[in-house]
């Protein structure tokens, strides 16, 4: 995508996309988000991962400039979302997980007629085809499957040529099938320049798609990195798991018997490499079998629910929900 002329970032390849530093913001005496940071660069998919409340729509929303912030500095594109809305409207996109469309229009009226809420919007024929909907151009809304609804309404956020596109749990309620067509479809919102900021609760989801993510618990940021760093970064926490025969019992430094399975066997380690030669070495000598022997690590949930103590958060959200009220411009 190409840069726009009254851009104010003079090198947008450098420049961050969004930039956060020390976001507050309070319902009353709910303190919603305390203290963010947060930096993303152009052209990545960036997952924001928290549970119900934690202050990730609040977030989400400030730096759409559907809400105002208590504190903090924001920039989005390189402009401030409390001051510079109609300018940061005119470069994003947004996906919510509902959007009202008329249900009797077809693909290419309903694209079409978003086009003209912008003064630059791309050829229609084009998003359609980026989207893979170009079977349904002449279908009506009414008439689409799940997962080509939710292309079509990542067509009506594209068709703008967004720099940056709001992703609001894209895939909720969909069928495995229809997930991965999504999914497909975000990969390629991203091959073509755009940056992505995604919310979700599926780790599924994150670990296939984000470059980087960041878990935000009770209006705090707790974890930040790629997916794969975080579900790594408790390399203590690695388990040698292994089933033994009936009756027979591991040496004291192999491991213990699980009480879920009396037949399977568990060894918390640092670095499993010598532990499984000992191991190894061990059966082999005797002649036991290790039936389904593995080495574990912590996965991306598994770091998840220990950050998030797997408990829900107060409300982010006061009862007016602003972005869903406005976002169609």
């Amino acid at each position: 995508m190409e840069p726009r002329d009254d851009d104010p970032v003079s090198d947008t390849t450098a420049e961050p996309a969004v930039l956060v530093r020390g976001l507050h913001k309070a319902y009353g005496t709910v303190q919603a988000i305390e203290g963010i940071d947060l930096t993303i660069n152009r052209g990545e998919i960036f997952g924001l991962l928290g549970p119900n409340g934690a202050g990730k729509t609040t977030t989400v929303e400030i730096l759409e400039g559907f809400r105002p912030r208590d504190a903090g500095e924001v920039s989005v594109l390189g402009w401030d979302p409390s001051i510079d809305r109609s300018e940061i409207q005119r470069r994003t996109g947004i996906v919510l997980q509902t959007t009202g469309v008329d249900p009797y229009l077809t693909v290419r009226e309903t694209v079409s007629m978003y086009a003209t809420f912008y003064d630059r919007p791309r050829p229609v024929d084009e998003v359609i085809h980026t989207v893979g909907l170009d079977a349904k151009r002449d279908e009506r809304v009414s008439r689409l499957s799940g997962g080509q609804q939710r292309r079509l309404n990542m067509a009506m956020a594209l068709v703008g040529d967004p720099e940056l596109l709001f992703l609001d749990e894209p895939t909720t309620g969909f069928d495995p099938s229809a997930r991965h067509e999504a999914w497909q479809a975000v990969k390629e919102l991203a091959d073509m320049g755009a940056t992505v900021v995604l919310t979700t609760h599926y780790m599924d989801e994150v670990q296939f798609l984000a470059d980087r993510v960041a878990v935000i618990v009770s209006g705090r940021i707790v974890a930040e990195g790629p997916p794969s760093m975080l579900g790594s970064r408790d390399q203590e926490r690695a388990v040698i798991r292994y089933r033994l025969p009936d009756g027979m019992e591991p040496p004291a430094d192999l491991g213990t018997r699980t009480g879920s399975d009396l037949g399977m066997v568990e060894l918390e380690v640092d670095d499993p490499v010598a532990p499984l030669n000992q191991l190894t070495s061990w059966a082999l000598a005797n002649g036991v079998p290790l039936d389904g022997l593995e080495v574990a690590r912590p996965t991306l949930e598994d770091v998840y629910l220990a950050l998030t103590g797997g408990t829900e958060a107060v409300t982010d959200a006061d009862p007016e929900h602003a972005r869903g009220q406005d976002v169609a411009r």
